[in-house]
């Protein structure tokens, strides 16, 4: 129902660019790409210091939060938690801007779960102000810590001499770094076995091509028509997201301990209810929506959903067969759920396996075995 959807959303530009890396011995970064990694992983950023961005998107676990037993994430101060579960920061900005199809009747596009970051520059500005992650006082806080920085005559190096002088500017400078970091190669590496399956060079295993066969049958797991997984026309190897939204019928997490923070952080305690979309665009038919999340990475970035109710892509999937014909908890918004793409798929164990075996390949990092790489 969705393929139509994703021709006109990416700057396929940039996707070939990234793509075009794996050939390269070594990644190279730009100048402004390299500061903003400086940034990224600058723990001295928080309030108090102790927490990078990369703490919650590391690179070792496919650019999303490596404290894999929480369900969402943990802030500077370590009794404070976000109430959603990390979006990986790897391929975020191939989402356009939110905006809503006239076409498709549909709202596309956005950064965090809820698309209300047009960018990655609007959404790197988040984390440092939220009282829950980074949770510094204002924009000043974070600028005077850069003018302190060893990277800030890189800084004034890539923006210029007085760029660190106004507060707001400068704000908005780092973030921009911050965001050029995320759409380099050293993020976006389009490195995995099935990038190498589809430019022909390695074979997947007989699972995996069941697997995919699967995703992509619109009878069976019709993962496919949100998470695209063909090249485009032009061969741009596919994101495996359309970044539209959804309501999946994902229950409450009881686990998520945002539930039970002081009242100044979160009122209404465990009667708070996620609204996703609907609260940013203030429509109760976009209530309980939120952004298809890219595939890749996946493995290495569990729990699952946004609130991180799932534990493991097994029980993903189970979730997505067996919905409405299953013993599972009541949706947390009940009244937009999708109930025509998923919810009885009748996938059997073994075909369930397979379909978690093919996003398996969907890993950055593949070797490619000695003789197909020569």
């Amino acid at each position: 129902m969705r393929l139509a959807m994703k021709k006109n959303l990416l700057s396929w530009g940039l996707v070939c660019a990234c793509f075009m890396s794996l050939s390269a011995a070594e990644v190279k970064l730009t100048p402004k790409q390299r500061l903003g990694k400086a940034i990224f992983f600058d723990a001295d950023l928080s309030t108090p210091p102790g927490q990078a961005c990369a703490e919650c998107h590391s690179p070792n676990q496919g650019f999303s939060n490596p404290e894999v037993n929480l369900p969402v994430s943990r802030g500077v101060h370590r009794d404070r938690f976000g109430n959603r579960n990390d979006l990986s920061a790897a391929y975020a900005g191939f989402s356009p801007p939110l905006h809503f199809d006239e076409k498709e009747k549909a709202y596309i596009g956005g950064n965090f779960w809820d698309g209300r970051a047009d960018n990655l520059v609007e959404q790197a500005k988040g984390p440092f102000l939220n009282k829950l992650e980074m949770a510094n006082p204002d924009a000043a806080a974070v600028v005077a810590k850069i003018r302190q920085a060893a990277y800030a005559p890189q800084f004034l190096d890539v923006f210029g001499a007085d760029a660190l002088k106004e507060v707001d500017r400068a704000y908005h400078l780092v973030a921009e770094a911050i965001a050029a970091y995320e759409m380099s190669p050293e993020v976006n590496t389009f490195s995995s076995k099935y990038d190498f399956y589809l430019r022909k060079l390695v074979a997947l295993s007989p699972a995996e091509q069941r697997g995919l066969a699967l995703f992509e049958d619109p009878k069976k797991g019709n993962c496919a028509a949100c998470h695209p997984s063909q090249p485009g026309a032009d061969g741009t190897p596919p994101l495996f997201s359309d970044f539209t939204y959804d309501n999946l019928g994902v229950p409450k997490n009881p686990e998520n301990p945002f539930y039970y923070l002081p009242w100044e952080f979160n009122p209404d305690g465990p009667r708070w209810v996620d609204l996703g979309l609907g609260a940013v665009v203030k429509k109760a038919s976009e209530n309980g929506k939120f952004r298809v999340p890219t595939l890749r990475n996946v493995a290495h970035t569990p729990p699952y959903m946004h609130n991180g109710a799932f534990k493991t892509l097994w029980q993903v999937v189970m979730f997505y067969s067996t919905r409405d014909v299953g013993p599972w908890p009541a949706p947390e918004v009940p009244e937009t759920v999708n109930r025509v793409e998923l919810g009885d798929l009748k996938l059997t164990a073994a075909e369930i396996d397979d379909i978690v075996a093919f996003m398996l390949a969907l890993s950055d990092g593949y070797r490619l075995p000695v003789a197909a790489a020569h």
